[in-house]
């Protein structure tokens, strides 16, 4: 039976409660949640868990036991309601006034990690297993191609998601095979062909795309969340494979403000340009809005210096946004997904 959190916190300034269903809907959806096993709760603040640790409420979060409790639960949800499956919050910000629908965590939940899935040299992940784990659980079996995957702070359901890279490797490079799931609670195994994929960007070629693309909540009964994903290795050195990681964290340690909460590189790098140098050519690296900062380390972090709301964060996305553009002509495209609502006066930015 589905353990609903004890001794709920009083409502939050400004973040309304669901709205009410119909009867019947009310009724099938009670019903059907009866039948899950892992953890329902409801206005919860999701500060405690993105690592800009900043940003309102959502209506719903559940954290399923497994996979299977992950599909009876997918079959509960109303038809019309806005879904986001969160792993370790790295690439995400979630608007002061709250989100409304349901998130569901996948971290702990889809933890399962297998060597020799199909045949020796891959690796099978569940979406909610951490990136970096992947790459050490790779070099332990003398697989190499995954250490690039140690320097990513999030899951692999979100490296699915945004064909996450860094210093040369891209996620779906790797990819042999996914699973995910629909609305409905249906799994679907699929190659690597049947989606394109490039810079940050993943979708379905048959024109469906992933829950997480793009950032936006799903409300579409087509659409689909990564769950798993297979990895095709070549033969290596597990030592070398260990120290190629070790390079890659103590280069990220020198030039990432990891002292402060950030959600990694907040924009994409247009074509032949690095997103940080234009920023930093704007004279805005150090700029501080409310309790926020671009970093004066790394002019394509935003951190939380003390004390930030969301809407910190956001205003200043879009002052680098629109520097750049005045600027340079160019349009940075953000790497961080933004969901849910304006704060309770209204301050939306636009998005």
């Amino acid at each position: 039976m589905l353990a609903e959190e004890r001794g709920r916190r009083p409502k939050s300034p400004g973040v309304r409660q669901p709205p009410l269903r119909r009867g019947h809907e009310v009724g099938a959806t009670m019903q059907a949640e009866r039948l899950c096993r892992g953890e329902l709760r409801r206005n919860e603040p999701m500060s405690r868990h993105v690592t800009w640790r900043a940003g309102g409420s959502v209506d719903r979060a559940y954290t399923p036991v497994d996979l299977a409790d992950l599909r009876v639960f997918m079959r509960s949800l109303p038809a019309r309601e806005a879904v986001c499956f969160v792993g370790l919050g790295s690439n995400l910000l979630v608007r002061d006034g709250g989100f409304r629908g349901t998130v569901v965590f996948t971290h702990r939940a889809l933890s399962q990690l297998r060597y020799g899935a199909g045949s020796p040299d891959t690796v099978y992940a569940e979406a909610g297993v951490p990136s970096p784990k992947v790459a050490r659980f790779a070099a332990l079996h003398d697989l190499a191609g995954a250490e690039f995957l140690a320097g990513i702070p999030g899951t692999v359901g979100g490296a699915l998601a945004m064909n996450a890279g860094c210093y040369g490797g891209e996620t779906w490079n790797i990819v042999s095979r996914v699973r995910t799931i629909d609305r409905a609670g249906r799994l679907h195994e699929r190659d690597r062909g049947a989606y394109r994929f490039g810079y940050r960007a993943v979708t379905l070629r048959e024109g469906r795309t992933t829950g997480a693309d793009r950032g936006a909540p799903s409300t579409e009964s087509s659409e689909e969340w990564f769950v798993g994903a297979t990895f095709t290795l070549a033969r290596g050195d597990g030592s070398e494979s260990r120290q190629r990681m070790k390079e890659l964290l103590t280069r990220r340690v020198a030039t990432q403000p990891l002292n402060h909460p950030n959600a990694g590189s907040v924009f994409r790098n247009p074509p032949g340009e690095y997103a940080a140098r234009l920023i930093e050519a704007c004279g805005l690296k150090g700029h501080v809005i409310g309790g926020a900062a671009i970093s004066p380390k790394h002019a394509n972090f935003i951190v939380n210096a003390g004390g930030a709301r969301a809407a910190d964060i956001e205003a200043l996305i879009d002052l680098a946004t629109a520097a750049v553009r005045n600027k340079f002509g160019i349009a940075l495209e953000r790497e961080v997904r933004i969901v849910g609502d304006a704060d309770e006066h209204g301050a939306a930015h636009g998005r």
